[in-house]
């Protein structure tokens, strides 16, 4: 059995033994866009990706600038190379959050062009979490807790490949955002 994934583009991809050479945007656009929220329990689909443009969108409508609007766009960007392990599970696998830390961090540096500092950390999760309690909400009607977001969303179903060209389009303006920093 092989030790890679082969992705959307057709590239093999090691997971375990990352190259940030071999990381591609277009791969993690496609792959997030069709996975689903919630281990594909949402009452409707609502893909990963979604979620990262939403992430971003909260992030540009606090005023945390572009590297933030990229980071929260970025930040489940492993999940296009090992999936989206629901919390509870993740917590119970021996290794995945070394690998998981690996990639999200070559995807950092390489997109965002360095790593996120503590401060920024703390505001990616807290982002992070506000929408998870608002797409828990909107697709499934129950109350996670509270936390209130800045950015007018709706959570709702949009096809993969809008997903998809949502998410390429908001890093293309983004980088360039931040090429011209």
């Amino acid at each position: 059995m092989a030790r890679y994934i082969t992705t959307y583009t057709g590239a093999h991809f090691y997971p375990t033994e990352p190259r940030a050479e071999d990381i591609c945007i277009e791969d993690i656009a496609h792959s997030l866009s069709m996975l689903c929220r919630a281990n594909g329990h949402y009452r409707r689909f609502y893909s990963v990706a979604d979620h990262c443009i939403d992430c971003a969108a909260e992030a540009e409508a606090r005023g945390l600038g572009d590297r933030m609007v990229m980071f929260c766009l970025l930040h489940d960007a492993a999940e296009a190379y090992i999936s989206d392990i629901p919390r509870p599970v993740k917590r119970e696998l021996a290794g995945i959050d070394e690998t998981e830390e690996r990639l999200i961090c070559m995807i950092f540096e390489k997109f965002a062009g360095r790593l996120p500092d503590a401060a920024e950390m703390k505001q990616i999760r807290e982002i992070d979490d506000a929408m998870l309690f608002h797409e828990f909400k909107a697709n499934m009607g129950e109350i996670l807790g509270q936390a209130e977001i800045k950015a007018k969303r709706t959570f709702e179903t949009r096809p993969p490949e809008t997903a998809e060209r949502g998410f390429l389009e908001l890093f293309d303006r983004t980088e360039k955002a931040l090429q011209a920093l």
